[in-house]
C-alpha cells in the first residue's frame, strides 16, 4: 500500500507524494497558500467551525498577505482574529425565506435561495469555477457537493426545475473532464477525494425515458469516472491495493474509499490533529494513517460513523481503508452497468461486453463476500468487508441496503434485509443509520433523507411495499412535524423523537437540499401510492 509521509506529530505536516491521478487540472488549497497562517488559524480556533476560513476570500494576493503575516506576527499587541478580519471576506449566511409557509411551499421557495453562479474563481480562494449555476445543501455547505446533488435533483425534477436539474448534470460533466473526477464538493481542499459515485444515476434520472441513450450521450463521463475508481487494478497481486482499487487473498478485485492526501483535512483541522494525537497515545499509530482514514471517511459521506472504527465509540480506532464497502460495491456495479447499456446503445459491442461482465462479477462478489448469515440461522444481512482479515464481523448499517435500491441482491437477501430493517433498524421516525449510538452523526439515532429514499426504492423494488411506504411516511411526517415546531428543513432527524438530528463535528445545518429533494419525490411518488 502506497503512503506518504509526514513526521509524526507534526501540525504541518509535508505534501503528499501521491497527486490524484488522472487529474487535468488542480488549484491550491488555503493549507498549501498560507502555510503557518493557516495552521495557526485553525489550530487557536479563531472560528468555531473551522471550514469558515478555509472558505474565506482574500482581500488581496496570498503571497502578500503571509507575508504580513510573517512581519506582523511578534509584533507587541498582533491580534490574530483582528488580522483575519482585516485580510479576508468571511463566509456569510443564507438568506431566509421569509413569513412562515406550508413546507411544500417553503421548499418551492427554497429553490432560488439555495442557487449559486460562480463561473470565474479568484486568486486564493478555495471555490472552483462552474460553467453553469448550481444547487447548494444549504447552511455551511456553500459550494456544489456530490453525492448530495443527487437527491436534490430529486426534488427538482418533481417540483418541474430540470433547468437546474441539468444545470447540475452539466457541472459534473464539467468536473469530470477538468478534474478526472468528480470532488467531493466544488473547494480545492476537496480534490484529493471523491463521494459515492452517483453520476450514473443522475444521467438516469434526466434520461427516464431512455436511460441507455443517456448513458451513450454521456459515455465519455462514465468511463472517466470509472478510470478514477479503478485506478491501479491492472498492477494487483492478492492482498494488495493501490488508492481505490484492492485485492482481497483470494484475489477477488473491489474497492475502498480512499483519499490522495494523508494529512488533517483543512477544514476540520484542529479536530483531525487532536485525533491523531489521541491514537498515537493509545497504540502509537502513525498521524498521516489516521489522517488518511479520516479523510477516507469523508469520501464515503458517512463522516463519521462507528461503522468505520474498530472500536464503534472510538473515532481514533477509525481504519476505513481497510473496509470494503457494501454501498460502494453496490453503485460501482451500478456504473458499470450503465457502462455496458450505454456502449451497447451506442454500437460498441467490446466495451458493452467487458462492463456487464464486470458488473456480473461484482454483482456475484457483493451476493457472497457481502452477505453475512448468523450461526444460529437467523435472518442474514449485507455487511462491508474487512479485506484485510475475512473474519471481522462488520455491522448491519443501511447501507446494506444499496445492494437492493440497485437491483442486485436475490429475492432471499431482500426478505432477510426487511426483516431485519423491521426489528432493528426501523425508528418511530424512520429509517435509523446503524443500529449503534456512538456520539457521531451517521449512527443511531440519527436517520438521513438519501439512506430513506435508498432503504424505501430498495424494498419496494422486492415486493416489501408495506414497509418502504411504512419508512417514507414515518420520516416524512416527521420532517413535517419539525419544520412546524421549528421552521427549518434539517441535513438530518433524529428518527426515535421529533428533533433535529445530533453528534459529530458541527451543530446541524439547515437549508437543506437532500431533505427538500427526498421529501417532494416521497410525496409525489410513494406516498402518493398505497402499499
Amino acid at each position: 500500500m502506497n503512503r506518504s509521509s509526514s513526521r509524526s506529530g507534526d501540525l504541518f505536516p509535508a505534501a503528499p507524494v501521491h497527486a490524484v491521478a488522472p487529474a487535468r487540472a488542480t488549484a491550491a488549497t488555503p493549507h498549501e497558500l498560507y502555510g503557518e497562517l493557516f495552521v495557526a488559524v485553525q489550530m487557536t480556533r479563531v472560528f468555531d467551525d473551522g471550514k469558515s476560513f478555509v472558505d474565506a476570500t482574500p482581500k488581496s494576493a496570498p503571497a502578500l498577505i503571509r507575508a504580513r503575516f510573517e512581519a506582523e506576527r511578534r509584533l507587541p499587541g498582533f491580534s490574530l482574529p483582528d488580522f483575519i478580519q482585516a485580510h479576508f471576506a468571511l463566509p456569510g449566511h443564507d438568506a431566509a425565506v421569509g413569513p412562515r409557509l406550508g413546507l411544500r411551499e417553503h421548499i418551492r421557495a427554497l429553490w432560488p435561495l439555495l442557487v449559486r453562479e460562480h463561473t470565474r474563481a479568484q486568486d486564493g480562494e478555495s471555490l472552483l469555477a462552474l460553467p453553469q449555476p448550481y444547487v447548494v445543501p444549504g447552511g455551511r455547505f456553500r459550494e456544489l457537493y456530490y453525492w448530495d446533488s443527487y437527491f436534490t435533483m430529486l426534488g427538482l425534477v418533481a417540483d418541474g426545475r430540470h433547468d437546474l436539474a441539468q444545470h447540475l448534470l452539466a457541472n459534473f460533466a464539467h468536473l469530470l473532464a477538468t478534474y478526472g473526477f468528480i470532488p467531493n464538493s466544488s473547494r480545492s481542499y476537496m480534490l484529493s477525494r471523491s463521494q459515492p459515485p452517483f453520476f450514473f444515476k443522475m444521467v438516469e434520472l434526466l434520461h427516464a425515458d431512455d436511460p441507455a441513450a443517456g448513458f451513450a450521450a454521456h459515455l465519455d463521463s462514465l468511463k472517466t469516472e470509472h478510470a478514477f475508481w479503478m485506478d491501479g487494478e491492472a498492477e494487483l497481486a492478492p492482498s494488495q491495493a493501490h488508492r481505490r482499487v484492492l485485492r482481497t487473498p483470494e484475489g477477488a478485485l473491489l474497492n475502498r474509499y480512499w483519499d490522495d492526501r494523508c494529512s488533517p483535512r483543512e477544514e476540520s483541522w484542529r479536530e483531525d490533529v487532536l485525533t491523531a494525537q489521541a491514537a498515537k497515545a493509545a497504540t502509537g499509530r502513525a498521524p498521516d494513517e489516521v489522517w488518511r482514514d479520516l479523510r477516507a471517511g469523508a469520501e464515503s459521506g458517512w463522516d463519521f460513523s462507528g461503522r468505520w472504527c474498530a472500536i464503534p465509540t472510538d473515532i481514533a480506532t477509525i481504519e476505513t481503508t481497510a473496509l470494503a464497502p457494501v454501498d460502494l460495491q453496490a453503485l460501482l456495479a451500478g456504473l458499470e452497468n450503465a457502462i455496458a447499456q450505454g456502449a451497447a446503445r451506442s454500437g460498441d459491442g467490446t466495451t458493452a461486453l467487458a462492463f456487464k461482465a464486470r458488473a456480473s462479477a461484482r454483482q456475484q462478489l457483493l451476493q457472497t463476500l457481502f452477505w453475512r448469515t448468523p450461526p444460529d440461522g437467523s435472518a442474514g444481512h449485507f455487511a462491508d468487508l474487512n479485506w484485510r482479515n475475512a473474519h471481522d464481523s462488520r455491522p448491519l448499517t443501511a447501507a446494506g441496503l444499496m445492494p437492493l435500491y440497485l437491483g442486485l441482491a436475490t429475492q432471499h437477501q431482500a426478505d432477510a434485509m426487511a426483516a431485519q430493517v423491521q426489528r432493528r433498524l426501523l425508528g418511530a421516525n424512520g429509517l435509523l443509520t446503524t443500529d449503534q449510538a456512538t456520539g457521531q452523526q451517521w449512527d443511531a439515532p440519527n436517520g438521513w433523507a438519501p439512506l430513506q429514499w435508498v432503504a424505501a426504492q430498495g424494498l419496494a423494488q422486492y415486493g416489501h411495499r408495506a414497509l418502504a411506504y411504512d419508512i417514507a411516511a414515518r420520516w416524512c411526517a416527521s420532517v413535517h412535524r419539525v419544520y412546524l415546531a421549528t421552521g427549518r428543513l434539517l441535513e438530518k432527524y433524529d428518527v426515535a423523537e421529533d428533533r433535529p438530528g445530533g453528534g459529530g463535528e458541527y451543530e446541524t445545518q439547515d437549508g437543506f437540499g437532500w431533505t427538500n429533494g427526498v421529501y417532494v419525490a416521497f410525496e409525489q411518488g410513494l406516498l402518493s401510492e398505497a402499499p
